[in-house]
C-alpha cells in the first residue's frame, strides 16, 4: 500500500505543475494586447460616507481603488501603471440632519428636443413615419435655500438622489397640412358669357414640426352657358363705409330761419316773462306746471355726467367696372344715390375721478394666524361713456391690509369646547332573542357614551377686561386723574361656562363626539362546597356562660364578589347540640391486636393513638383534653390456626342522612369477609374414650382435636351504627343588601381623613338588616343563632360629592335673514339661541333647566335697497347739420335719417332717484340712450302705429288682427296704397293656451319625514314638466301643479341576525384534567335590510353558533367504588377442609366524590377505565392451619427518574398463623419499575388560551382569558395535579391574562344636512341633495352603517330662459348692388329644457325681462355690423369655415406633450376669369382646445384608384405619407441584411416572429433578439445608453406588453477578434483540477482500511473504537474485517 500513497503524490504533483505552467502561459500572452496597449487599468468604486468630528467642510472620505483587466476582472496592483493611480482619500462636507433645511436640489426647465441623430453626428434617417427619439436635458445642481447659491452635490444626495439630468423625448414626424375634399363645383357665376365656377375645401389639420403648407382651398374652372344677347352690364355702384363720427365745423352759412330753434337763454327769459304775466293763477295749475316742468328737466340729458354731442358720418359712392376699375359716376346713371351722410352720436369715453381715501382695515385686532384684512377705495364717475366710446373701469378695488397703532387689541380666538362625557351606554347583541339581556339596566362592559361639541370664544374673558380697563382710563383721563393699572396677567378670572357661537369660526376639525367605554361588570360569589360538621362546642370557649352547644359547618368564598363579601350568601351554618366541648380527644389509628394472656392467638385488645384537637380540628396541648372521655380500647380476635380467619372491617361508609328526624336517621356500615373457614371439630364420645382410656380425672382439653372458632353468620360480617344524630334544625344569619350610604350626625367632619379621591365628600354610614334564619323555616327570633359569626349590620363609608348641573350662558340670537333673503326663503323668518349642558346632576345636585333652546319671530326687516334704470321719453329726431347735407336729397325740407337720444335715471325699489353709480354696480346693463330715427319726406309714405291686436273670443278658436292707417298726403299717393309694401293689417291665430303635464326623469330616493330618523314611511318624488300647446316648457303652476308627484315608499327597518336561547353546557370533555364545554345556539333568522350579521356560523349547516370554554375536571371528582367480596365459591368442594381453588365476585361501581365521601353512581366512562379494581378474583380458599395473609397493600412508589433499576415493592401480613411447622407464604413481591409500565415521569402541561370570557351580562369589553394546567404522565395520560405537586415542579406560567372583546358598536350616522341648491338653475335635470356623514363607524357585531350616505330629488322644473342671437340676415347695401352695408341679427328671448341636446325655442321677450342682456356670458349686445357685398367681377374671401374637431399631436395612439389644436379657413371665391389675380390669399387660423382625439391616416383602395381616409372616415389630402402609397417602392434604407428580420410593409426594419428588436442610438436595427432573453448593456457600452421616458417603444410589436424585464448576463467566451479570451482557459484548468480533487479523496477514503492494518500498533489490534456521548454513555462498534489473522489465533 505504500506504493498507491506515493503513487497519489506523484500524480498529485504532475497536475500542479500542469496548472502552473497553464498559469504563467495565460499570464505572459496578457499583459499587452496586438498594439503594445496595457490591458489593465485602474478601477475605483463610490466615495464613502465622509467622516468628521464637526459638522461641515473639514471632513474626509474614502474609497476603493483597484486594478482591473479589460475584461472585467480583478488582479494585483502592481500590474497597473502606479504613477496613474487615482487618489483614495479627499476632503469633503460633513452633512448633518440640520443641513436638510439648508440645502436642497434646484432643478431647471428641460431644454429643447434634440434628435440622436444630431448629438451621435449621423444623419437623419430618409422617411419619418412615427417621429424621431431625442435628448433633453437639463441643470440640476445643489443649492443653498436662501440665496440659491450652488453648493456640492454630495450635501443633497446624502437626502435625497440627485434628480436625473437628462431623458428621453420624442420628436414627432412632420405633420403637412391636410384639407377636405373639394366640394362640388359652384354654377356659373354668370348666366351668360363667359364665368367661373369654383370648389372649395377647408384645413381641419394645421401643418406642424415643418410639414408642408397647405394647399390651394380653391380651384376655379371657366364656363360659358350661353352667349349673351345684347350689351352686358359692365358698371356698378359701389358704396363705401361711414367714416368716423365728427362734429361740423362752423359755416357763415345759415339755416333757414323756420328750422333753427332758439338758443335755451332766450327761451329760459321768455319763460320768465311768462311768469309775471301768469302770477295771478291758482295754486293747483301751478302745481301742474311745475310738475311738467319736472318731467321735462328729467328728459333732457344735461349736466356734466351726459354730455351727448350729434355729430355726422359721411361715406363715399363710385362707379366701378366690372375688372375693379374706377370711372366717373355719370356712368351709372340708372342708380339713384343713396345718402351720404347720417347723424351720430360723437364718441365720449368715460371720465372717472381720482381715487378716493383708503376706507379703514376689515381687521382691527392683532393675530397672526388669521390672514390680512381689507380696505378698499372707490372713484366717481364724472362722465358716462357715449357713441361707443370707453367704457369706465373698475370703480372700486381693495388690497390687504393690517391694523396699524399701539393699542390694537388681540384678536377673538375660537376653540372647540365639548361638556362632560354622558352615561356610558351598552348595546345589548342580539337582545331580541336573548332575554337574559333584556333588561338594558343589567348589561356591562365596553359601550359607547358621546359628548356634546361646542364652539366658544377662548379669550372673551381677556378682552372683556381689556375692554373695561380701556373705558376707566378713558373714563379716569376725562376726570383729570391716573392709576395705576395692572398687567393683564394679574387680572383674575372667574371660571364659568363660556358663551357657545357659530361652529363655523371654530377652525380645524372637531374633537370626537364619540368614544368607547367600559361599565365594570359585576363579579358573581362563588362558594366552596359545604365542609363537614365539626364537633359539638361552645360558641366561644373563652366565656362557657350558656351551656348551649353548637355543631358548625363552614364554606369559604372561591371568588368576591363587587361590592365585597356582604353580597356573598351565608357562610356559617350552626346546629343546637348538647353536651358541648371545646376540647376532645381524636381518634389517629387503632393499634396491633395483642391477644389476651400472653397467648399466641385469641381474644385481645387493640390500644388507641389519639391526639388532642381543639373545636376547628387542630392539635393542642394534651391536658386541655383532661374533661373529654379518652377513647376505650377496642376488643379485636387472632385468630388460630383452625379459627375461622377474617379480614379486616373496611371504612365506615358515608351517612345515609345530613341530620335526623323522627322519620329518618342517619346509619353508617361497614363490612368483613371470610377469609379461610375454620378446622372440623372431634365428637365428645371420642373424648370420653381418650380420658377412660388415659385414667385422667377430668375431661382434658385436646385444642389439636377440636375445630377452631368457627365463622360468623352473615349477619355478624357487617355492623351498622347511628350517625348524624344531631336533628335537623339548622340556623344561619341571613343579611340584606346595604342600604345607601346617609350622613353620619354622630362623626363630627373633623375626624375623616383626608383622601385623594375628590369625589367624596364626608364620612357617611350605610346599615342593612341581618335577622336569624331557620332552614326551611324561615326567620326566628335571634336567639336561635349563635352570636359569634353573626354579621355586622353598620359600616362607615363615604358620601359621594353633589354635582349641580353647569349649563352654558345661552348664545346670541341668530340673525335675522333681510326682506329678500325672507322672499327668497320664507322659511327663515325665526331667530334662535341655545345653550349647552356641561355637567349632568348627580347625587342630588340642583337639577339642569327646562329650557334649552329658544325661538323669536323676527322683527319686520328693513326694506332691501334694490337699484333699476329708469328710461325717459324719445327726444326730438335730430337730422345732420343743414350745412353738410345741403346738397343731399331731403335738405331743403328736413326730413330723412336722423338721431335721436333719451334721459335715463337710477331709482331705488320705491321710485327715489338715486346716484347713477348704484346703477352701475348693482342693476343691469344700462340702457341704450340713443337710437336712429327718420323724419319722413313729403313722398315717403306715412302710417300710423299698428294698434292693438282684437280680442279673441275664446282660446284656440279664430284670429285677431291689428291695424294702421295711411296719414295726411299719403292716403292719395299709389305707391303707398301698395298693400304688400304697406300693409295696413295683420292677422294671426288667436293663442292657444293648453297645456300638457307629464312627469320627467327618475324617482327620487324614499325620502323621510323630519321627526323619523332610520325607516318608516316616506315618500319619493318625480318632477313634473309643463308644455304648452307647440311643446315648448312652461312654467308648472300654468298645469296647475306644484312641480311634482309624490309616491308614499317604505325605507324597510333592518332587522338583526335572531339567534335562540343559549343551551346548557354540555359536560366537560374530560373527567380528569384540562377539557373544553360547549353550548349552542341555532340560528332562528337571517339578517336582512342592513341588520347586525350573525356571529360566525358552523361551516356544517351555517345554522349554528357554538361557544366553546375551557373546564377542568378533578381527576379524583369520580372514583371506583368496589363492594365487598362475596363468599368463595369453592370449585373443588372438600367436604372436610372446605377448602381449596374458588373465585370471588363483588360490585364496582363509578361514583361522585364528595367531602362526605361518595355519593351518587355515575357512568362507568367518566371514571378511569385504568384504574378501576377487579370485580372478579380466582385464588385458593386457604385450609384450616394455613396461613392465611391480609390483602396486598398497595405498591411502593418507584424513584424517580425511571431508569429501569429500581423496583417497587408491596407487603401483606399474616391473619392467621399456620400450625407449626409450616410457615407463611412470602408477605413481600417486588417487581423491577419500568417506564411509562408501572413508572413514570411527570410534568405539567400548559394549554393554548381559551377565548376571551365575560361576565353573564357583559356584551364586550374587558374579559379573561384562562389556560389550564395539566399534569400529564409519561406515557401521555393526564393525570390528578397532586403527581406534579409532590414532585415540586416548578410552575412559572401565568393562567390568566385580561383581554378585551370588541363592542358591538353599531353605526352612528350624523343628523342628514339641509338641502343643497338645486344643482341648476333651470331645466329638467336639476337635483337637490342632502347628506350624512359616519359619526362612528361599526364595530364587531354592530349594526353596519347603511350605503345610502346621500339622497336627492328633483328641483321643481323652471324652463330655462335666455337672451340668444337669431342669425345674420343678409349683408344689405341700400338701392345698390354692392359695396360696403349692414347685416342684421335679433336678439331674442329663447326657452330650452337646460340639456345638452334639447332644442330652444322663441318665447315673448317678457320672459327674459328678469335677465341680464347677455349671450353666452357676454354683455356686449351686438345686433349690427357691416359687412361687404362683393361687386360683380369682385374676387373675395368667402366666410370662416367651422372650426375642426380638436385634434392631439399623437404617435401609434399615445398622446404627446402638446397641446391639441382646432383649426378653420377662409377659401377663396372668384367670379371673373380676368380678375383671378387680384384675388386675395387665402387664411386659416388655429387655436388651442381641449380634450383632442388621436387620428391615423391610411391609404385606402387600389393601385387604380387610392386615396387618403382619416380614422373618423372622411378622406382628406395630406395626411397620409406618400413613401407609403400603394404602388410606391416599400424598400428599406439602409437594407435589412440582419439575421431573422425582414422589411416591413412601413419600410421598417422587423424581426420575425418570437425575436424582438435591438437599436442603435441613431433607430438602426442592430440585432433581432429572441423574446425570452434580453441583453442590458454595460456600462461601456455606448451605442444603447439612451434612457426612455415613455411607455412607447416604436420598435416593438404591439404584441409585446411591456412591464417585465428580465436581467440575464452574459459571459461571451469568445472575443471581438473570434478567439478565445483568457479566462476561458482559467475556468477549464480550475475545473480540471477539481476533478483531479474529488477522485484523490475517494481513492485515500477507500484505502482507510488498508492504511490501518499496515500501521502495526497494539491500540488498533481489535478494531474498536469507543465513543463517550453526551450523556457519558459507552457506544462501542467493532470492524469485523479490521480483525487481523494472528490476533483471532491469539485469542483462541
Amino acid at each position: 500500500m505504500g506504493l498507491g500513497v506515493r503513487g497519489a503524490r506523484t500524480v498529485f504533483l504532475y497536475l500542479w505543475r500542469l496548472f502552473v505552467l497553464l498559469c504563467g502561459f495565460s499570464t505572459a500572452h496578457s499583459q499587452t494586447t496586438g498594439d503594445g496597449k496595457s490591458l489593465y487599468f485602474w478601477e475605483t468604486g463610490p466615495w464613502g460616507r465622509c467622516m468628521g468630528s464637526e459638522c461641515g467642510p473639514g471632513g474626509s472620505q474614502s474609497r476603493a481603488v483597484w486594478c482591473a483587466h479589460v475584461e472585467g476582472w480583478t488582479t494585483l496592483h502592481t500590474n497597473c501603471l502606479q504613477s496613474t493611480r487615482p487618489a483614495n482619500q479627499q476632503s469633503c462636507f460633513r452633512v448633518c440632519d440640520w443641513h436638510k433645511d439648508l440645502y436642497d436640489w434646484r432643478k431647471g426647465p428641460w431644454n429643447q428636443c434634440v434628435p440622436i441623430s444630431l448629438r451621435t453626428g449621423t444623419g437623419r434617417t430618409g422617411v419619418c413615419l412615427q417621429g424621431e427619439e431625442g435628448i433633453q436635458n437639463r441643470e440640476v445642481n445643489c443649492a443653498l435655500k436662501a440665496d440659491v447659491s450652488p453648493a456640492d452635490d454630495a450635501i443633497c444626495e446624502y437626502f435625497e438622489p440627485k434628480p436625473r439630468q437628462e431623458q428621453a423625448c420624442l420628436i414627432p414626424c412632420p405633420q403637412n397640412c391636410v384639407v377636405t375634399e373639394f366640394t362640388p363645383w359652384t354654377t356659373c357665376s354668370k348666366t351668360c358669357g363667359l364665368g367661373l365656377q369654383n370648389r372649395i375645401r377647408s384645413v381641419v389639420a394645421p401643418p406642424l414640426f415643418g410639414g408642408l403648407p397647405c394647399p390651394n382651398l380653391t380651384e376655379f374652372q371657366t364656363c360659358a352657358p350661353r352667349t349673351c344677347e345684347g350689351r352686358e352690364t359692365a358698371f356698378n355702384l359701389r358704396v363705401g363705409g361711414w367714416s368716423e363720427c365728427k362734429m361740423p365745423s362752423p359755416s357763415p352759412t345759415s339755416q333757414p330761419e323756420s328750422s333753427v330753434a332758439p338758443a335755451r337763454p332766450v327761451r329760459q327769459a321768455r319763460r320768465r316773462k311768462g311768469k309775471e304775466r301768469k302770477a295771478n293763477r291758482d295754486p293747483e295749475m301751478r302745481e301742474l306746471i311745475k310738475k311738467k316742468r319736472n318731467r321735462n328737466r328729467l328728459n333732457r340729458q344735461e349736466g356734466d355726467l351726459w354730455k351727448i354731442e350729434v355729430g355726422y358720418q359721411s361715406r363715399q359712392v363710385v362707379c366701378v367696372h366690372r375688372n375693379g376699375s374706377t370711372v366717373s359716376i355719370s356712368q351709372c346713371p340708372h342708380w339713384s344715390l343713396p345718402e351720404t351722410y347720417q347723424s351720430c352720436l360723437m364718441p365720449k369715453d368715460c371720465v372717472i375721478s381720482e381715487w378716493g381715501k383708503w376706507s379703514p382695515c376689515s381687521r382691527t385686532c392683532t393675530d397672526p394666524s388669521i390672514p390680512q384684512g381689507t380696505c378698499s377705495r372707490s372713484r366717481q364717475v364724472q362722465r358716462l361713456p357715449a357713441g361707443g366710446g370707453v367704457q369706465c373701469p373698475q370703480l372700486e378695488e381693495s388690497q390687504t391690509c393690517e391694523p396699524r397703532g399701539d393699542g390694537v387689541p388681540p384678536c377673538a380666538i375660537y376653540a372647540w369646547q365639548t361638556t362632560e362625557w354622558r352615561e356610558c351606554r351598552v348595546e345589548a347583541l342580539l337582545s331580541q332573542q336573548d332575554r337574559r339581556r333584556g333588561n338594558q339596566t343589567g348589561l356591562c362592559g365596553g359601550g359607547v357614551q358621546n359628548r356634546e361639541v361646542y364652539c366658544v370664544q377662548a379669550n372673551a374673558e381677556l378682552l372683556n377686561n381689556i375692554n373695561n380697563n380701556k373705558y376707566k382710563q378713558e373714563g379716569q383721563s376725562l376726570n383729570g386723574q391716573t392709576t395705576s393699572v395692572p398687567p393683564l396677567l394679574s387680572i383674575s378670572f372667574e371660571i364659568s361656562a363660556s358663551q357657545p357661537v357659530d361652529n363655523r369660526l371654530c377652525a380645524g376639525s372637531s374633537p370626537s363626539n364619540t368614544q368607547l367605554c367600559h361599565i365594570p361588570c359585576p363579579v358573581e360569589c362563588e362558594l366552596s362546597p359545604w365542609g363537614a360538621w365539626g364537633p359539638c362546642t361552645f360558641e366561644n370557649c373563652d366565656e362557657r356562660v350558656v351551656k348551649k352547644g353548637f355543631k358548625f359547618r363552614q364554606r369559604t368564598i372561591t371568588n368576591y364578589p363587587t361590592g365585597g363579601e356582604g353580597n356573598c350568601p351565608h357562610l356559617v351554618e350552626a346546629i343546637p347540640c348538647d353536651d358541648p366541648s371545646c376540647f376532645n380527644w381524636q381518634l389517629l389509628k387503632l393499634e396491633e391486636c395483642i391477644p389476651d394472656d400472653d397467648m399466641d392467638c385469641g381474644e385481645g385488645t387493640q390500644n388507641p393513638q389519639v391526639r388532642c384537637v381543639n373545636s376547628e380540628g387542630k392539635e393542642v396541648q394534651r391536658e386541655l383534653c383532661a374533661e373529654a372521655v379518652y377513647p376505650a380500647p377496642a376488643p379485636c380476635v387472632v385468630p388460630c390456626p383452625k379459627d375461622c380467619a377474617l379480614s379486616l372491617w373496611t371504612a365506615w361508609s358515608t351517612c345515609s342522612q345530613t341530620c335526623s328526624s323522627k322519620t329518618a336517621e342517619g346509619k353508617q356500615m361497614r363490612t368483613r369477609a371470610i377469609l379461610a373457614y375454620n378446622a372440623g371439630e372431634v365428637t365428645s364420645m371420642v373424648v370420653a374414650w381418650i380420658t377412660v382410656m388415659e385414667g385422667l380425672t377430668r375431661v382434658p382439653k385436646f385444642p389439636e382435636l377440636y375445630g377452631g372458632s368457627s365463622c360468623p353468620n352473615t349477619s355478624a360480617l357487617q355492623e351498622v351504627r347511628n350517625c348524624n344524630e344531631h336533628p335537623c334544625i339548622v340556623y344561619h344569619w341571613q343579611t340584606g343588601p346595604w342600604g345607601q350610604c346617609v350622613e353620619d350626625t354622630t362623626t363630627s367632619n373633623l375626624n375623616v381623613s383626608s383622601s385623594a379621591d375628590k369625589s367624596t365628600c364626608a364620612m357617611g354610614m350605610q346599615t342593612r338588616k341581618v335577622i336569624c334564619m331557620k332552614v326551611n323555616v324561615g326567620q326566628v327570633p335571634p336567639k336561635k343563632c349563635p352570636e359569634a359569626p353573626r354579621p355586622e349590620s353598620v359600616r362607615p363609608c363615604l358620601l359621594p360629592c353633589k354635582k349641580d348641573c353647569i349649563v352654558t350662558p345661552f348664545s346670541e340670537w341668530t340673525e335675522c335673514p333681510t326682506s329678500c333673503e325672507a322672499a327668497a326663503n320664507e322659511q327663515k323668518s325665526k331667530q334662535t339661541r341655545y345653550r349647552v349642558v356641561i355637567q349632568m346632576p348627580a347625587n342630588g345636585g340642583q337639577e339642569c333647566p327646562d329650557i334649552l333652546y329658544e325661538e323669536k319671530d323676527c322683527e319686520t326687516p328693513s326694506v332691501c335697497l334694490v337699484y333699476r334704470w329708469k328710461t325717459h321719453k324719445w327726444r326730438k329726431c335730430l337730422l345732420v347739420a343743414w350745412s353738410i347735407r345741403k346738397d343731399s336729397k331731403g335738405a331743403q325740407e328736413n326730413c330723412g335719417a336722423g338721431v335721436q337720444t333719451r334721459a335715463i335715471s337710477c331709482r331705488q325699489l320705491d321710485g327715489t332717484m338715486t346716484d347713477v353709480v348704484q346703477c352701475l354696480k348693482f342693476a343691469s346693463s344700462m340702457p341704450t340712450v340713443s337710437q336712429p330715427c327718420q323724419l319722413p319726406c313729403r313722398d315717403d309714405c306715412q302710417l300710423t302705429n299698428w294698434s292693438k291686436f282684437s280680442p279673441c273670443t275664446s282660446d284656440c278658436v279664430g284670429v285677431r288682427t291689428r291695424k294702421r292707417a295711411l296719414v295726411g298726403k299719403s292716403k292719395k299717393k299709389d305707391k303707398c296704397k301698395n298693400s304688400q309694401m304697406y300693409p295696413l293689417s295683420e292677422t294671426q291665430y288667436c293663442p292657444c293656451d293648453k297645456y300638457n303635464a307629464q312627469p320627467v326623469g327618475n324617482w327620487s330616493d324614499c325620502i323621510l319625514p323630519e321627526d323619523v330618523k332610520e325607516c318608516g314611511q316616506g315618500y319619493r318624488y318625480q318632477a313634473m314638466v309643463c308644455y304648452d300647446q307647440e311643446n315648448r316648457l312652461v312654467e308648472t303652476s300654468r298645469c296647475n301643479s306644484h312641480g311634482y308627484i309624490e309616491e308614499a315608499c317604505i325605507v324597510p327597518c333592518p332587522s338583526d341576525c335572531k339567534l335562540s336561547e343559549w343551551s346548557n353546557w354540555s359536560r366537560c370533555s374530560k373527567s380528569c384534567g384540562s377539557g373544553v364545554k360547549v353550548r349552542s345556539k341555532w340560528l332562528r333568522e337571517k339578517p336582512y335590510n342592513g341588520g347586525r350579521p350573525c356571529p360566525k356560523l358552523d361551516h356544517l349547516n351555517q345554522a349554528q353558533v357554538y361557544e366553546v370554554v375551557p373546564c377542568v375536571s378533578d381527576c379524583s371528582q369520580y372514583i371506583w367504588v368496589a363492594e365487598p367480596w362475596s363468599v368463595w365459591k369453592v370449585s373443588n368442594v372438600d367436604l372436610k377442609e372446605n377448602c381449596g381453588e374458588g373465585v370471588q365476585t363483588r360490585r364496582v361501581r363509578c361514583m361522585f366524590n364528595t367531602v362526605d365521601g361518595p355519593t351518587d353512581a355515575m357512568e362507568d366512562y367518566l371514571c378511569d377505565p385504568e384504574e378501576m379494581p377487579l370485580g372478579t378474583r380466582e385464588s385458593r380458599l386457604p385450609c384450616p392451619e394455613d396461613c392465611v395473609l391480609s390483602d396486598w397493600s398497595p405498591w411502593t412508589p418507584c424513584d424517580l427518574p425511571c431508569t429501569g433499576r429500581g423496583d417497587r415493592e408491596r407487603t401483606a401480613f399474616a391473619l392467621r398463623l399456620p400450625k407449626e411447622g409450616e410457615d407463611c407464604p412470602a408477605s413481600m413481591q417486588t417487581e423491577p419499575c419500568l417506564l411509562n409500565r408501572n413508572c413514570f415521569h411527570y410534568s405539567y402541561n400548559i394549554t393554548d388560551w381559551s377565548t376571551c370570557q365575560l361576565s353573564a351580562n357583559a356584551v364586550c369589553g374587558i374579559g379573561v382569558k384562562t389556560r389550564m394546567l395539566d399534569c400529564v404522565r409519561s406515557d401521555g395520560k393526564s393525570v390528578d395535579l397532586k403527581f406534579c405537586k409532590e414532585l415540586g415542579l416548578e410552575k412559572k406560567w401565568l393562567m390568566n391574562a385580561s383581554c378585551t372583546v370588541e363592542c358591538p358598536i353599531n353605526c352612528q350616522l350624523s343628523d342628514w344636512s339641509a338641502w343643497s341648491d338645486c344643482s341648476q338653475t333651470c331645466g329638467l335635470e336639476g337635483k337637490m341633495w342632502r347628506k350624512r356623514t359616519v359619526v362612528q363607524a361599526s364595530q364587531g357585531d354592530g349594526r353596519p352603517c347603511p350605503s345610502l350616505m346621500e339622497q336627492w330629488k328633483p328641483c321643481p322644473v323652471r324652463p330655462c330662459y335666455k337672451w340668444q342671437y337669431g342669425p345674420w340676415s343678409e349683408c344689405r347695401v341700400e338701392e345698390v348692388v354692392c359695396g360696403v352695408g349692414l347685416r342684421f341679427r335679433n336678439l331674442s328671448c329663447f326657452v330650452s329644457d337646460g340639456s345638452s341636446d334639447g332644442r330652444s325655442s322663441i318665447v315673448d321677450e317678457e320672459l327674459c325681462a328678469g335677465l341680464e342682456q347677455a349671450v353666452d356670458g357676454d354683455k356686449n349686445i351686438v345686433l349690427e355690423e357691416t359687412c361687404t357685398l362683393p361687386c360683380p367681377g369682385d374676387c373675395y374671401l368667402m366666410e370662416w369655415s367651422d372650426w375642426s374637431s380638436c385634434q392631439s399631436v399623437c404617435v401609434k395612439g399615445q398622446r404627446l406633450d402638446f397641446s391639441p389644436v382646432q383649426v378653420r379657413s377662409r377659401a377663396v371665391f372668384a367670379q371673373e376669369p380676368e380678375n383671378i389675380a387680384q384675388c386675395p390669399d387665402q387664411e386659416w387660423q388655429a387655436r388651442p382646445c381641449t380634450s383632442g382625439e388621436c387620428y391615423e391616416y391610411r391609404w385606402m383602395g387600389d393601385s387604380m384608384l387610392i386615396w387618403c381616409e382619416r380614422s373618423d372616415g372622411i378622406n382628406v389630402t395630406g395626411g397620409c405619407p406618400p413613401a407609403l402609397a400603394p404602388g410606391s417602392d416599400p424598400s428599406c434604407d439602409p437594407s435589412c441584411d440582419k439575421p431573422e428580420s425582414f422589411c416591413s410593409e412601413d419600410g421598417l426594419c422587423t424581426c420575425e416572429e418570437g425575436y424582438t428588436e435591438v437599436l442603435t442610438a441613431e433607430g438602426q436595427l442592430e440585432q433581432c433578439t429572441p423574446i425570452p432573453v434580453l441583453e442590458i448593456p454595460t456600462a461601456g457600452d455606448k451605442k444603447s445608453d439612451v434612457k426612455i421616458s415613455r411607455a412607447i417603444n416604436p420598435t416593438l410589436s404591439t404584441t409585446i406588453q411591456p412591464g417585465r424585464v428580465g436581467r440575464t448576463w452574459y459571459l461571451q467566451p469568445y472575443g471581438p477578434d473570434g478567439k478565445l479570451k483568457t479566462w476561458v482557459y482559467g475556468v477549464a484548468a480550475g475545473v480540471f483540477v477539481l476533478l483531479v480533487f474529488i477522485v484523490s479523496m475517494i481513492y485515500l477514503a477507500c484505502s482507510y482500511c488498508a492504511i490501518r492494518r499496515s500501521l502495526e500498533t497494539p491500540d488498533s489490534a481489535n478494531g474498536t473504537v469507543v465513543w463517550m456521548g453526551q450523556d457519558a454513555y459507552e457506544l462501542t462498534y467493532t470492524c469485523p474485517e479490521c480483525q487481523q489473522p494472528g490476533q483471532e489465533s491469539r485469542s483462541s
